[in-house]
């Protein structure tokens, strides 16, 4: 079979942090799936063409791809940050498992990117520098109990929490309610960053203590690091704090 897909993590959205790899992966392709303003951050030649789609739409594009990949196509599926965090590297995985028997005989490649989280925690110091764990509170494929056990088991367990799909028109209320759970695990004090849009000429950033954190501080454009009970913030003279987490668990200083 001569078909070819590659799904392809494009980065958080500055030109400068997509890899040369994925420049690579872009300029050898001939079509392309994707969200639509993922889409138009590519810069496509005559000979390239554009499938958008809704961002809901994942497993739909995701066979869409596939099936035009079988028919012989060079097909890319573009996500931003990294396509295997919260994004389309799972979603052409399944619809591979559940698929026609053609599409696992598809040369297949997945090019890693900078996702959301690396690339917020880069802006405001080193908040990821011990034990992480990064959790969507998307309850659209997983029910909303079961994020609040993850959140409570993932703070008490001391791991910083970066937040995906933290927020939405159809998803007003998760951001706050998880603040709020959060608040009686973790300090008052712990820093909570917003990291919206890093790199890109709208970027936000915004550090406030758990106790003042609120939901409407946050869209969906947003990642949002909640530090563990060992995160440090440094106050620096005409500048912005920097947040990091100690390399130690006692966070003593070596």
């Amino acid at each position: 079979m001569s078909g070819r897909l590659v799904v392809i993590g494009t980065g958080p959205g500055k030109p400068a942090q997509t890899t040369p790899e994925a420049r690579a992966a872009i300029a050898a392709a001939s079509d392309f799936f994707g969200y639509g303003p993922y889409l138009d951050r590519l810069e496509l030649n005559d000979g390239q063409t554009r499938h958008a789609s809704d961002n809901r739409e994942e497993l739909a594009r995701a066979k869409a791809s596939l099936t035009m990949a079988a028919e012989g196509r060079h097909v890319a599926v573009v996500s931003g940050g990294d396509a295997g965090v919260f994004a389309m590297a799972a979603a052409v995985c399944e619809a591979i498992e559940y698929g026609p028997e053609e599409w696992r005989a598809l040369d297949l490649e997945i090019v890693p990117g900078l996702t959301a989280m690396l690339a917020v925690a880069a802006r405001v110091g080193a908040p990821l520098g011990h034990d992480f764990c990064a959790i969507s509170l998307s309850d659209n494929l997983k029910p909303w109990d079961l994020i609040e056990t993850r959140l409570a088991a993932a703070a008490g367990a001391g791991f910083v929490i970066a937040l995906y799909n933290p927020i939405s028109r159809a998803r007003p209320w998760q951001l706050g309610r998880a603040f709020e759970l959060l608040s009686g695990i973790l300090p008052a004090s712990t820093p909570v960053v917003f990291g919206r849009a890093a790199g890109r000429p709208d970027e936000r950033m915004a550090i406030v203590p758990l106790n003042e954190a609120r939901g409407e501080m946050a869209d969906m454009a947003t990642c949002v690091i909640i530090g563990s009970p060992e995160t440090r913030m440094i106050e620096r003279p005409g500048k912005s704090p920097l947040v990091y987490a100690p390399r130690s668990a006692s966070g003593a200083a070596r």
